[in-house]
């Protein structure tokens, strides 16, 4: 084996030169590294300062709009038998509501009724309420906008599961009239000792003066579909909630012409008044449904009509109880209302209708009733078996 002189070594050896250059390369790398480190720690840090702050802000920034709006709905299908033997869902209805700010909110209901609307067919798009609320103070507020008329039980509330029958009861529907929204501007309020007031200024109803259904109130809704504004009304209630359950309340209204300017000006009054009122009773709750309410229209052609006065009553008892599967509920109404009152000839209608509502959650409900009617011609009576189901959110 040759083993290398020392001599052969050192001329194996880096010079000084070289050294230097190989050392002043690995400070410079050394550096390099050292700058890219210090720089992404300061990202890190920044990226962390950001969370930090987002975190921190989350619960006092100002929420977007999507926080403050609110989406609610109901629908109802139903099936009609007897003469008419039918089964249509006769609502979809759409709620939007949205906050501005704690004291400033909007309200609007959109409603398709009977599954298809257009021309030729038989269902309506209707836009039934869409108003601003401003509250004054902490018990009163105003509203304006499209609202609907505070009077009787079901024209406020109205949703399947709220109440009795597949169908809303005759008397609102031909007397108050069920569902009735005008444009108009109110002030609600708290009284104190569980009484309370609505009273709004509106746009008015525009009864027609010729055919069958001349003064017919149902007729005079003008849905504020660009409506005749001549003549408004003024509407009032006052209600009382002073015992748990329990509401009592009655409502006036005045139109100087339910005609809208015609030459048969007619004047007319409406006074409604109500109980609702629910009870715990043994192991379920007793329910009691009373209304009244009449029209004086003040005109000799709605004289000659017999339709100068026109009336409607009824009363609904009902029991609603616990079962495994959800809540049951039994009921009977008795109603009668005369859309030509003023005359001498028979024209009272009456129908009694028993029947029950099963909530499987208190937001859905599946009813079922059957309708004995009484009516002033055989031709307008139709006894049949009803049979519906309802939500709402």
């Amino acid at each position: 084996m040759t083993v290398p002189t020392g001599a052969a070594l050192a001329d194996d050896l880096p010079s000084r030169e070289e050294m230097w250059k190989v050392i002043q390369a690995q400070q410079a790398q050394i550096s390099e590294l050292s700058r890219k480190l210090t720089n992404t720690e300061e990202k890190v840090e920044a990226t962390g300062e950001a969370v930090e702050t987002i975190a921190a802000s989350g619960s006092t920034a100002t929420p977007g709009w999507w926080q403050r709006t609110s989406i609610g709905g109901y629908g109802e299908l139903h099936y009609n038998g007897g003469k008419t033997d039918r089964i249509d869902f006769h609502r979809f209805v759409l709620f939007f509501g949205h906050e501005f700010n704690e004291d400033v909110r909007f309200f609007s209901e959109v409603e398709l009724e009977h599954s298809v609307a257009g021309e030729g067919q038989q269902g309506e798009v209707e836009l039934e309420q869409a108003f601003l609320e401003f509250d004054l103070g902490e018990y009163h507020a105003l509203r304006a906008g499209v609202q609907l008329i505070p009077v009787g039980i079901l024209n406020e509330t109205h949703e399947p599961p709220t109440f009795y029958g597949v169908e809303r009861n005759q008397v609102e529907t031909n007397i108050i009239p069920t569902t009735w929204w005008e444009a108009g501007v109110g002030i609600s309020g708290e009284l104190g000792e569980g009484f309370s007031y609505d009273l709004m200024y509106h746009s008015g109803l525009e009864v027609p003066t010729t055919g069958g259904n001349a003064f017919r109130i149902r007729s005079g809704r003008q849905k504020v579909a660009n409506a005749d504004a001549r003549d408004g009304a003024t509407t009032g209630r006052l209600s009382w909630t002073g015992l748990a359950g329990v509401e009592v309340a009655a409502t006036v209204q005045y139109q100087e012409d339910l005609t809208q300017g015609s030459a048969q000006e007619t004047p007319a009054v409406l006074i409604e008044g109500h109980i609702d009122a629910q009870r715990a009773f043994g192991p379920g709750t007793i329910g009691f449904r009373a209304l009244g309410a009449v029209w004086d229209l003040d005109s000799t052609a709605a004289t000659v009509l017999g339709r100068d006065e026109q009336y409607g009553w009824y009363v609904e008892p009902s029991y609603r109880f616990g079962t495994d599967w959800g809540d049951l509920g039994f009921f009977a109404q008795y109603a009668e209302w005369d859309n030509a009152a003023g005359d001498s000839t028979d024209s009272v209608f009456s129908q009694t209708r028993v029947g029950a509502n099963f909530w499987p959650t208190p937001d859905t409900v599946f009813k079922l009733d059957y309708q004995f009617d009484d009516a002033p011609t055989a031709a307008s009576e139709d006894n049949r078996l009803n049979i519906g189901l309802g939500y709402q959110f």
